[in-house]
């Protein structure tokens, strides 16, 4: 069925910190609508309160018709305890709930309860159309058709990072829902899954609202941006594609700054105007007074005139700006400035893998030969679970090798982002478990470094594990300005950043002079970053593209 979701007035808090209000937004079928700010502007929480499971401070949702499914599919996937791959699928479709409805229905109609068979039919009705009769076949297809070979029956938690990744995208195409909220779908996905993702979105009929990181996959794929701008606390829907959006956004940013600088021009000549008039007025008053002897009573008149002129003048003026409409500053988002701190550079030759062959599970990766020097910049590529984590760990010394041989030059200092960004995942706090990577950096130190990343006093102090996705990464690039590095590996570094921070570390990368290794699907960035090297990963091999 088509369904339109209406939002009319609502508003969202964070404690005492207003996220938005007064949000209406119509999600009508075909519509892809973009929602993008910085992080902690709300996003996700909008996507929670459109979906029912949060409710705002203040405003209502509408759906129409009231019995269409909406489904909503967060970031991180949760993987839980003893769940199949098959049961995940059911779950993330919404077929499992669907299922358990079913059955408590059929147990009511069984024994006779009073409205079983209506809530019986309904219930059928919605097990169908979320495609619970032919979900397993269904789910084979589509298993194979993205190379998930490990079978629906294990578990998911034994799903390596880009197994799990399929899996989580094999659950987007296999909904069938009226109305999708996806939340950063496109993150582990590689450059096959993107373009399976971009297909399924441009194809729904269905009303979509997406949050996403990838740039050219908005540009794609989304027909409406609404924008929840944190700093001005203003909410603005943009209609046309991302490119669009970034156009117009500029376009009345650049007019937002212009009729501040007119308006403050404007006040400031006025008020140097009144200045000089009441100066003006108050010198006359003085030589009134000081001639107040004077007989002269026709020169008397004349300054007296002459002063009550200035005043009038002045009032005049004063009045000119009261009425003057006011037009506020338009105030600066909070941006990240990011530097990523040098050390001496290392040897010439940086890291170097002899014939090197390693097991990770069942993956078998090798033989592979390769040499990193001084200043290479290098864009590594591939399929997920073609073997570049693998690669980067054996590069780095971190991944015994059956075969072959692995080392790192003199003087090398590492600097790594990773993709699960696990130096953050511990029960330490955040400030505990930051200065023991930079243990000679005193607290406060660390604090004002965090600070800069947006990490602030409620964070440091929070166990990592508690931390967002997005402030994990974070406190992980906040590590490379808090130490000097000649080595810089970044893996999948854009998950989970919103988009200014990326065009921030696009920027800090373009006045790195260092050694990279990147590995990243973000298209964009792969054109954006300068790279002199790239290396497709296939199969547990490695191949130098030229």
């Amino acid at each position: 069925m088509t369904a339109t979701l209406v939002a009319k007035d609502l508003a969202a808090a964070h404690g005492e910190r207003t996220l938005f209000s007064g949000l209406d937004l119509v999600v009508a079928p075909g519509d892809v609508i973009g929602l993008v700010g910085v992080n902690g502007a709300g996003k996700s929480t909008l996507l929670r309160l459109l979906a029912g499971l949060d409710a705002p401070e203040h405003g209502e949702l509408r759906l129409s018709p009231a019995t269409a499914a909406v489904g909503h599919l967060p970031q991180e996937p949760e993987r839980r305890a003893g769940e199949t791959v098959r049961a995940f699928l059911a779950r993330r479709t919404g077929v499992a709930e669907a299922q358990a409805a079913m059955d408590t229905a059929t147990e009511a109609l069984v024994a006779g309860e009073p409205g079983a068979d209506d809530a019986y039919a309904a219930s059928l009705e919605r097990w169908l159309h979320l495609g619970g009769a032919d979900l397993d076949e269904r789910a084979e297809e589509t298993a194979d058709s993205l190379g998930l070979t490990v079978g629906l029956d294990a578990p998911m938690t034994s799903l390596s990072g880009g197994q799990a990744a399929r899996a989580g995208l094999a659950s987007l195409l296999l909904s069938r829902y009226d109305v999708f909220l996806l939340d950063e779908p496109t993150n582990d996905l590689d450059l096959d899954g993107l373009e399976r993702l971009e297909r399924f979105v441009q194809g729904l009929r269905a009303g979509t609202v997406v949050i996403s990181h990838d740039r050219e996959f908005l540009a794609r794929t989304v027909t409406k941006v609404l924008e929840l701008d944190l700093a001005q606390q203003r909410i603005t829907l943009y209609g046309g594609g991302y490119d669009a959006y970034l156009e117009e956004r500029e376009t009345a940013r650049r007019h937002a700054r212009e009729d501040y600088e007119e308006y403050a021009d404007r006040r400031s000549a006025l008020e140097d105007r009144a200045q000089t008039q009441r100066s003006w007025m108050d010198k006359g008053v003085k030589n009134a007074r000081r001639k107040a002897g004077d007989n002269d009573k026709i020169g008397r008149k004349f300054r007296s005139e002459a002063s009550e002129k200035q005043a009038a003048k002045a009032r005049q003026t004063q009045r000119m700006i009261e009425r003057l409409e006011v037009v506020e500053e338009p105030r600066k988002e909070w941006e990240l400035r990011m530097e990523i701190a040098p050390a001496p550079r290392s040897a010439s030759v940086v890291a170097v893998l002899r014939e090197a062959e390693a097991v990770r599970g069942g993956f078998r990766f090798g033989p592979v030969t390769l040499q990193i020097d001084w200043a290479d910049r290098v864009a590594v590529t591939g399929a997920n679970g073609a073997g570049k984590s693998t690669l980067l760990a054996a590069l780095l010394g971190r991944l015994p090798l059956e075969a072959g041989h692995a080392a790192l030059g003199p003087g090398v200092v590492v600097g790594e982002v990773d993709q699960a960004r696990a130096l953050f995942h511990g029960l330490e706090t955040l400030l505990d478990a930051f200065r023991a990577a930079v243990p000679e950096t005193e607290p406060a130190e660390v604090r004002t470094l965090l600070a800069k990343f947006g990490l602030k006093a409620d964070h440091v102090l929070r166990p990592a594990t508690t931390l967002s996705p997005g402030e994990r990464t974070r406190a992980a690039l906040a590590l490379l300005q808090g130490r000097g590095v000649n080595l810089l590996v970044l893996d999948e570094p854009t998950n989970h950043l919103d988009l200014p921070a990326i065009e921030q570390l696009e920027s800090a990368l373009d006045a790195y002079s260092g050694t990279l290794l990147l590995v990243t699907h973000d298209r964009r960035m792969l054109e954006a970053v300068r790279t002199t090297r790239r290396i497709e990963v296939a199969g547990g091999k490695a191949t130098e593209l030229t």
